[in-house]
């Protein structure tokens, strides 16, 4: 969708005509959503964009503007209608005195909005990132010194030190030689083992990263790894059963040892940036400079595992996240986020995103073949091309899924509340066969199904000249077989960047979130008990649908889906019956065995859910709950396995991103490649990363955007 906007804008005058061929009804890949029964929103897992995701609402702020609805007939008529700002943060934690913690964090809005211009302050630099982790190990230090109030040893010690060395002007204005004169007295005299001496040697420390590189390598190491060695030291010791000071203690530890890795590894100077450290898992990066075990397993690491998805094969013993990217994500997430560091939708992807995209590009003239599955993308027969001449896509193959009656475009969209969105499932009556094809269930999103009613062969200079590969890597070896039989780099990516199942569900409760036990405010929590380690309150959405009686909350939950021993064969039919199974299943032990650690009164007892709490939109508000409500009302829910290729999430492995390939390679004449799977600037799955690369494919046919304003896009 990004390739399309950018190669059909105004200003373009038409220079290009865009036909986007889409399996099933619906467009969207993974961020696909759709409406059930009562107009219910069904997703295919969690999505909450994040407030750096600068391309993202960069374009999705102009798509809105260039819609122009009408407020008074549609609540979406601006972007800040379908988005609002999420601040609070949690992680979940055991407690060492027993049970679950959740730490819920507020934080304060950014300066601007995400998709506002750039001032001339670039935040997406090595020193910027530096300076600001320098700024909140300072403010974290600040806090554990409150925190241990001026009775305890360490306060009085820091009250006595106050005062005790001057290192002059550290606001900006002191000379390089006056801060490195500072430094060595700091380090000299030994003022590190005070706190004082802690929090000013890091407000000189402050003041450095943003001058660099006028301080020596080894002196700043050597300065950074006093400050380290000191900052370890003095908390250790002071860590006991406070689980408050023990979970700060815990995020001071982790970003000592970024600053330490920083210099040590020479990331401010080298041209490969963060991405000079991806051979390493972010957990063994930061052990090799010095975080403790205790850190590593920390509710903060786990948390940013478990957000990533990054577990190989979808087995939790086996998590895997390249360090660089980790931490390129970490330092944009906290330190440039601007308005909001998360933002929700107050509707589903496909309402909120998907919807405005498709109305748009048809306004601008692009055309949308629905019910069009790929099966091959050919290359020119070698022996046809002349001597110099460059590969090329000679023809695209499809299996044409349904043919629409009267020969006319499909029509997508439904109306909820004012609101364009997409069904749940597809409008048989627009489709030749269609009520045999809802009899049958013909599943036109689906892997195993391969039910079609004709074939469709495109040809080069006579059907297309350019094309934009927008599947998943996950498909790449069932579409493109003619390129992995030729090139060894797309065989060495498809073999290394490896993808994911996931699993996801939703429901709806007759209860709000205080009733259910639930005292925090309405957040998103990750880093809790498999197999649904990562929850969010979604009650905001239930406007947006249609019920007789709304329901009081929404909870939506998702993690990875373990990956059977064998791969199953793609005529395997009821594989996808058999995992939808298992998702249930998981999704019922979690309810009766774990929840009750978030929501203390959903529960009987141990390992029993209040099933009545389940909203079945079949019945009518009248209609008298069982006696006995049973786990069976769970049927009446939302729930998915993310099996297909084209769904399942792509990890970012250590070791795995040298094998992503760019849009903006040139191997073949008229070919290039789009999604969150490609080398794009950000290789980490999620919406910031499809629009970049989406935006890269779109400079890779028409020069337009330039690679300057493309926000984030650091490569050499």
């Amino acid at each position: 969708m990004a390739t399309a906007f950018e190669l059909t804008r105004p200003e373009l005058k038409g220079q290009y005509h865009v036909t986007i061929y889409q399996m099933g009804w619906r467009l969207g890949g993974k961020g696909a959503s759709g409406r059930g029964p009562a107009d219910r929103i069904e997703e295919h897992g969690l999505h909450i964009w994040q407030g750096f995701y600068e391309n993202a609402f960069r374009l999705m702020r102009e798509c809105y503007k260039e819609l122009g609805r009408d407020p008074r007939t549609c609540r979406f008529a601006d972007w800040r209608d379908a988005f609002f700002p999420d601040p609070h943060v949690g992680m979940a934690d055991e407690s060492r005195k027993g049970g679950w913690l959740t730490w819920t964090a507020f934080f304060p809005p950014g300066e601007g909005l995400p998709g506002d211009p750039l001032t001339t302050h670039n935040p997406f630099t090595m020193s910027s990132y530096l300076a600001h982790t320098v700024a909140l190990l300072r403010s974290l230090l600040l806090g554990v010194q409150t925190r241990l109030g001026p009775d305890s040893r360490e306060g009085q010690e820091s009250q006595k030190a106050t005062g005790t060395t001057e290192s002059g002007n550290v606001n900006g204005e002191s000379s390089s030689e006056a801060l490195m004169e500072s430094m060595m007295r700091l380090v000299k005299y030994g003022y590190l083992s005070t706190m004082a001496g802690l929090i000013e040697a890091l407000a000189i420390l402050e003041v450095a990263m943003k001058s660099l590189p006028t301080y020596p390598d080894n002196m700043l190491l050597t300065f950074i790894e006093n400050i380290a060695s000191n900052v370890r030291g003095r908390f250790e010791e002071v860590v006991t059963d406070d689980d408050e000071l023990r979970y700060k203690w815990e995020i001071i530890d982790l970003v000592v040892a970024i600053l330490v890795g920083f210099v040590r590894s020479g990331l401010l100077y080298d041209p490969r940036g963060l991405d000079a450290i991806n051979e390493y898992d972010c957990r063994e990066w930061l052990r090799e400079n010095g975080a403790s075990e205790r850190s590593l397993n920390s509710a903060f690491v786990r948390g940013l595992y478990d957000l990533a998805l990054a577990y190989e094969g979808g087995d939790p013993t086996r998590p895997g996240l390249a360090a660089g990217q980790a931490l390129r994500g970490s330092l944009r997430m906290f330190f440039t986020y601007r308005g909001s560091m998360f933002w929700k939708m107050r509707a589903g992807m496909g309402d909120v995103v998907f919807a405005p995209f498709y109305e748009v590009l048809k306004k601008r003239g692009v055309t949308f073949k629905f019910f069009h599955r790929l099966e091959n993308v050919h290359l020119v027969d070698p022996e046809n091309l002349s001597p110099g001449e460059t590969p090329y896509v000679e023809s695209l193959e499809f299996d044409v899924q349904a043919k629409i009656r009267g020969g006319t475009e499909y029509q997508p969209l439904v109306e909820v509340k004012g609101i364009p969105s997409w069904p749940s499932q597809p409008d048989y009556r627009q489709l030749i066969n269609g009520q045999r094809m809802r009899r049958e269930e013909w599943d036109f999103e689906s892997h195993w199904d391969r039910r079609k009613i004709g074939s469709r062969t495109l040809k080069v200079s006579q059907d297309f000249d350019f094309v934009v590969l927008g599947v998943s890597v996950g498909a790449v070896p069932y579409v493109c077989k003619d390129i992995l039989s030729r090139d060894q780099r797309w065989r060495d990516m498809v073999e290394n960047v490896k993808t994911v199942s996931t699993q996801a569900f939703q429901i709806w409760m007759r209860e709000d979130m205080s009733q259910l036990g639930w005292t925090e405010p309405p957040v998103t929590v990750s880093a809790f008990v498999k197999p649904f380690d990562t929850w969010s309150d979604m009650g905001h959405c239930i406007p947006e649908e249609s019920w007789e009686s709304p329901p009081r909350s929404l909870a939506y939950f998702c993690n990875v889906l373990e990956d059977p021993p064998l791969p199953p064969d793609r005529s395997a039919e009821n594989y996808p019956s058999e995992r939808d199974k298992e998702v249930r299943q998981n999704a019922i032990d979690f309810l009766n065995n774990q929840v009750h650690h978030l929501w203390a009164k959903a529960v009987k007892g141990v390992g029993e859910f209040r099933w009545d709490l389940l909203v079945d939109p079949k019945e009518k508000p009248s209609s008298k709950l069982p006696r006995k409500p049973t786990q069976e009302r769970f049927n009446s829910q939302y729930w998915r396995a993310n099996i297909n290729p084209t769904d399942r999430y792509v990890l970012a492995l250590p070791g795995t991103l040298k094998y992503r390939i760019s849009p903006l390679d040139n191997t073949y004449d008229n070919l290039t490649i789009c999604g969150d799977w490609t080398d794009c600037g950000f290789n980490e799955g999620c919406v910031e990363a499809a629009v970049m690369s989406g935006r890269l494919a779109a400079h890779a046919i028409g020069q337009s955007p330039s690679l300057e304003d493309i926000i984030g896009y650091d490569h050499p």
